[in-house]
């Protein structure tokens, strides 16, 4: 009998996990769809960036309903209640990231008849190229349960937020030159900062990876290690 019990909740945690990795695929895909909006100049696909926001979310909703009645009808030990517990911060994070997607794509149709600020897009797209790649390592550290990658996720997070500040000042030298450039380098300054929250929010899914397979979470980076120069969120 408890090898039977043992059985099903695999079954169980097996179909959660694939939920989250489906999530995690449509994630990546709106990272990498939002930035191309703004670089192609297209509307239609920033549209389709937040039609598809709705999937992610039917998703979370999905885990979270799936793990509750995991809980309540197996009654898991420690260890696999912990495994849980971080599949359900893991999907609220994934879902975030999501929301971060449709905001930038949001702001696509306002930057588009705004004066282009040159060479921006391209560097946009390439910070969240990396948020992506980040993402895509995770979501494979945590199917290989491997330490070692969520570690390297972790410390790559330095990099997006360098580009962040590297973006800024740009876009503070595009003001200064001219005022008429204020508003759209204000959006694209709200651009940016979601692309930078993702990282931070891929970075916590990094972590909860760490946590499954040592039981300790890792410890936060100092603030002022990287500081930005204007938050305003």
């Amino acid at each position: 009998m408890e090898q039977h019990i043992a059985s099903v909740f695999d079954r169980d945690l097996e179909a959660i996990q694939a939920h989250i990795m489906k999530m995690g695929g449509l994630v990546e895909q709106s990272i990498r769809d939002s930035a191309l909006a703004l670089k192609r100049r297209d509307t239609d696909l920033a549209d389709r960036v937040r039609d598809n926001d709705v999937k992610i979310d039917e998703l979370e909703t999905l885990i979270h309903e799936e793990a509750t009645r995991v809980i309540a009808l197996r009654a898991p030990a420690a260890s696999d209640l912990r495994l849980i517990m971080s599949v359900l911060r893991i999907s609220v994070n994934l879902e975030r990231i999501g929301d971060y997607s449709k905001n930038m794509s949001r702001r696509t149709g306002v930057v588009l008849n705004l004066p282009e600020m040159d060479g921006v897009p391209e560097t946009v797209v390439r910070m969240a190229g990396e948020v992506e790649k980040m993402l895509k390592d995770c979501l494979d550290a945590y199917v290989r349960r491997d330490e070692a990658m969520a570690r390297d996720v972790i410390e790559r997070d330095l990099n997006v937020d360098r580009m962040y500040n590297g973006l800024f000042r740009q876009l503070v030298t595009f003001m200064l030159e001219n005022p008429r450039n204020i508003t759209a380098c204000m959006h694209l300054h709200f651009m940016i900062k979601n692309i930078e929250r993702m990282g931070d929010h891929v970075t916590s899914i990094a972590e909860m990876v760490v946590f499954i397979v040592t039981g300790v979470k890792p410890s936060s980076r100092p603030m002022g290690a990287d500081p930005h120069f204007l938050d305003l969120e």
